[in-house]
């Protein structure tokens, strides 16, 4: 990477905003992106990146334009690629949220039933029993860390558990989920020739699965459905493979991340935490602003279809454009005081954390459940949960997330 792009040493409202690249993960490493976004708010909020890692972009960084983009998939296509990396033409895998109808629509279709209402009601239970096992095996006074022992556990728990996943070999799962989104081309840490292998397991992995569901009858876990399903049944390996990857990242990363970083802005915010504890009815808002707040995927990418404009800024088709959820979430005219952590906000559903249109999350509502129950629960048990020292940051521009949160717990 060039001196003159190194974003992270630089002040941003000293250089030019032709040569932000807000793409560098290191800005997300050590949370100092959030400057350049306010400014491209305000002075630009279409913004062209001519030389990055990832090649030329476009940012599109105000609430409204991105739910414009979002909802406009005939003007900007998710089939080339959801990240700014491009998929490799020698390691192609591809999944239905980087797909366009009709192919699309078919394919999320055989899964959605996993998170249908009845199916959701049925698996709360299963999520509180495990939720208190996990919570009751906590130490008191006594550091440790809340992501390894509580947000990775839970998560890898209900994965298997929709899955219907082997439980004692259920780490694999996030393993799988880190190597999917930690890729060196992505700006992560884990060389190409490890990520390749660690998909590949997983491929082989859920490849014997899958042969095992196909015989036998069809049932409300997402293998099976895939198995048995019209338009995935028959699937090639890649696809099969990346449709995996989806349903692993999308039920890790907005969950695992989202629970550690209402710990941590709970800590922050300590008259939230009392407010919270006065009244338990503010859990489930407080759950849509945790994931606001947090944003557990910074962005998502499309491709221009056709030459168009946003803002007057004329776009070509085939460039690549990205949605900065992170930056529409904090965006002061679509949200009042965006960057005020509020438990008892009067929409607290008026986020774009889990997109919008034919691409919004599947998942949305699982991930809420989990979380709710997740305070429910520690409000039963703690007075308190102590950060005692810096969260530690992952190192990538999509997944915003966590890989350390050092806290000690005390009880009521």
């Amino acid at each position: 990477m060039s001196e003159a792009l190194d974003m992270n040493q630089q002040d941003p409202y000293a250089i030019p905003l032709e040569d932000f690249d807000v793409s560098q993960p290191e800005l997300f490493e050590n949370n100092n992106f959030w400057a350049y976004f306010e400014r491209m708010r305000k002075e630009d909020p279409v913004h062209y990146c001519k030389n990055s890692n990832f090649g030329p972009y476009w940012s599109i960084t105000k609430f409204e334009d991105i739910l414009y983009v979002d909802k406009h998939h005939d003007l900007f296509s998710s089939d080339a690629s959801i990240t700014l990396p491009d998929r490799q033409e020698d390691f192609k895998t591809t999944s239905f949220i980087a797909m366009d109808p009709p192919k699309h629509d078919g394919q999320r279709a055989a899964v959605q039933g996993v998170v249908a209402p009845a199916n959701l009601a049925q698996m709360e239970s299963i999520i509180r029993e495990r939720v208190c096992t996990i919570l009751d095996s906590l130490p008191l006074d006594e550091e440790f860390n809340w992501v390894d022992l509580v947000s990775i556990e839970l998560t890898t728990q209900m994965l298997a558990t929709i899955f219907n996943f082997p439980f004692e070999d259920r780490y694999k799962l996030t393993y799988w989920s880190d190597m999917a989104t930690s890729g060196e081309l992505a700006g992560g840490p884990t060389p190409e020739p490890v990520r390749r292998a660690a998909l590949l397991e997983c491929l082989e992995y859920f490849t014997r699965l899958r042969n095992e569901r196909a015989n036998q009858p069809p049932s409300a876990d997402l293998i099976s459905m895939l198995a048995h399903g019209d338009t995935t049944k028959n699937l090639d390996p890649m696809e099969y493979l990346g449709n995996l990857i989806l349903l692993i990242v999308g039920g890790n990363d907005t969950t695992r991340n989202s629970a550690t970083g209402g710990v941590l802005f709970l800590h922050e915010n300590p008259n939230e935490f009392q407010k919270l504890k006065n009244n338990h009815a503010l859990v489930p808002g407080m759950v849509s602003e945790i994931i606001r707040y947090q944003t557990p995927l910074a962005y998502m990418r499309r491709t221009a279809t056709v030459d168009t404009e946003i803002r007057g800024k004329k776009i070509k088709a085939g460039d690549k454009v990205v949605m900065w959820y992170v930056s529409g979430n904090r965006d002061e005219e679509a949200i009042e005081n965006p960057n005020d952590f509020i438990i008892d906000r009067a929409r607290p559903r008026h986020h774009l954390s889990f997109g919008f249109g034919i691409h919004r999350c599947m998942g949305n509502r699982m991930a809420e459940m989990q979380l709710r129950v997740l305070w429910e629960e520690i409000l039963n048990r703690f007075s308190k949960i102590e950060v005692v020292g810096e969260p530690v940051r992952v190192l990538s521009s999509f997944v915003k997330g966590y890989s350390e949160l050092p806290v000690k717990l005390h009880a009521l």
